[in-house]
């Protein structure tokens, strides 16, 4: 479908400043949403919002139908009753500049149980109510969810495949036994992803009373060592023991040239395509009652996948395998209308992705950190050939900073050679007829002026910070996710240089 011509910052709600040790949905997210405003903007994009597991990368949950409770605003719970005002007063302190994972965690869990523990004393009727409801609207995913997490806490965290084999195998004398085991810490489970609703729809709301669209972000594959996987394995290529016999990643690229191994179950599609894709449309209704415009991570595996043996090592020995393809979004189609979809179509693109995209009518993507290379595609990264139906964005959060970028050396985050980064950074500069000291400024304008209805940048971009502030490093498994915004660091000056910018390129509206 074809979208407003609108702007946009990608930031993630980790990255949002507060007192707490990471980003939540408490006054800080507000701010931002003003801050927006105060812009001009009318996009805010963020990453998948599920629970993380190991690595903390959003794009590995363990599930992809519940909430993040560590974005659960501590603040709020104090205002609504359900915590009191000394447990923020003993919260440790914490590096506001980035996210400690581990710690943060931590303690952020103790007090949500301890909220937990008091509510059924201290919620208010409404409360307890509002949370009756919550639980039977969702119960086709919440019941199997919080038994997930119940029995990932009784197990140390470790994998569902290395649990018992009853468990593994779901028999069901052994689920009725560890429900009954486990009923505190699966009911506990449900209050959190009910804290979790209450608190996201009340930020959407405000963002909407505001003019503000919130981009949501879903990967094309599941986690292994998720509840969607352990609940439903008939429909991924997963074996009796658990384990999985392929598993999704890419062939080397950009980033990578051993690729990148992710690990995900693949699917079934034969049997998703029996039940009418009823798995995908649930999916799809989820995040579409929690956010406005979904972003698809990997679109391209809907066309074609790489298929890589379970017990490989890297991705290169891989092979190409067909996917749904227009089945499925004609089926989804049939079951909820029109969808306003983002397909991330990066990568290696063959003309079967960019002809699926374009039967269904969804805007791509251009990165204009791609758009200056030796890549074959570079040319359809520029401006000049972007049509209105697109995304463009300065980068994405698998890219450096553009400053980052723009001054990087070879072996630091991509496969470039110090050639062919001397080569693209003289081909920028005398495509922008820039002398690149403010190149973060210059891409900025460079998205805003084009052609495409919506651009999109990272906060870091915004600010012009270097890759110390660098998202995700694709292929690395550890010190990623972490980057936060200062208070103070979004200044006054560059709000107002960016919204006469969004004035000037027809980008503001009522």
């Amino acid at each position: 479908m074809q979208f407003p011509r609108e702007s946009g910052i990608l930031m993630h709600i980790t990255s949002l400043p507060g007192r707490y040790g990471m980003g939540d949905l408490g006054p800080s997210a507000r701010e931002f949403a003003d801050a927006l405003v105060d812009m001009g903007q009318h996009l805010w994009q963020i990453l998948p919002h599920g629970l993380t597991g190991y690595g903390d990368s959003p794009y590995q949950s363990f599930s992809t139908f519940a909430g993040n409770p560590l974005f659960i605003s501590l603040e709020m719970l104090v205002e609504d009753g359900l915590l009191h005002p000394t447990a923020l007063t003993r919260f440790p302190h914490f590096p506001s500049n980035s996210v400690d994972y581990g710690p943060v965690i931590e303690a952020r869990t103790a007090v949500l149980r301890s909220v937990c523990r008091s509510f059924d004393r201290k919620a208010s009727p409404t409360q307890r109510q509002s949370f009756v409801e919550f639980c039977e609207r969702n119960g086709e995913w919440l019941e199997d969810f919080s038994l997930f997490m119940a029995l990932k806490e009784a197990h140390n965290l470790e994998p569902w495949h290395t649990w018992e084999p009853e468990l593994v195998r779901r028999d069901p004398e052994a689920l009725i036994h560890v429900r009954r085991q486990y009923r505190t810490a699966i009911r506990n489970a449900k209050i959190l992803q009910w804290l979790f609703d209450e608190q996201w729809r009340q930020l959407r709301h405000y963002c909407h009373e505001r003019g503000i669209k919130i981009i949501g972000d879903i990967p094309i594959f599941v986690a292994h060592d998720s509840a969607d996987a352990w609940a439903n394995p008939e429909l991924f290529y997963i074996r009796e023991d658990g384990s999985c016999s392929i598993v999704a990643g890419v062939p080397p690229d950009y980033f990578s040239a051993t690729g990148q191994l992710w690990g995900n179950p693949l699917y079934r599609w034969d049997v998703h395509k029996a039940q009418d894709y009823k798995w995908w449309v649930a999916r799809l209704l989820k995040i579409f009652e929690m956010v406005d415009i979904v972003r698809i991570d990997h679109f391209r595996g809907f066309a074609g996948y790489w298929e890589i043996p379970g017990d490989a090592e890297t991705a290169i020995n891989g092979r190409w395998v067909p996917g749904p393809g227009a089945d499925l979004f004609n089926a989804l189609l049939r079951q909820m209308g029109d969808m306003p979809i983002i397909a991330e179509d990066l990568g290696v693109i063959t003309p079967d992705v960019d002809a699926l995209r374009d039967q269904f009518n969804l805007p791509g993507m251009r990165v204009l950190q791609f758009a200056f290379g030796n890549d074959a595609k570079a040319a359809e990264y520029r401006p000049d050939n972007y049509p209105p139906n697109c995304v463009v964005y300065t980068g994405t959060h698998d890219n450096d900073t553009t400053v980052g970028w723009f001054r990087s050396e070879p072996g630091e985050g991509s496969t470039r050679s110090h050639a062919e980064i001397e080569a693209e950074r003289n081909a920028i500069l005398h495509y922008l007829q820039s002398d690149g000291s403010e190149i973060h400024w210059d891409l900025i304008a460079l998205a805003l002026r084009s052609n495409a209805n919506t651009a999109v940048f990272p906060m870091q971009d915004l600010l012009g910070l270097g890759t110390e502030a660098r998202m995700n490093v694709p292929g690395t498994k550890s010190g990623n996710w972490r980057w936060r915004l200062l208070p103070g660091m979004l200044t006054e000056d560059i709000k107002q240089r960016l919204r006469k910018l969004t004035e000037e390129t027809g980008r503001i509206h009522p």
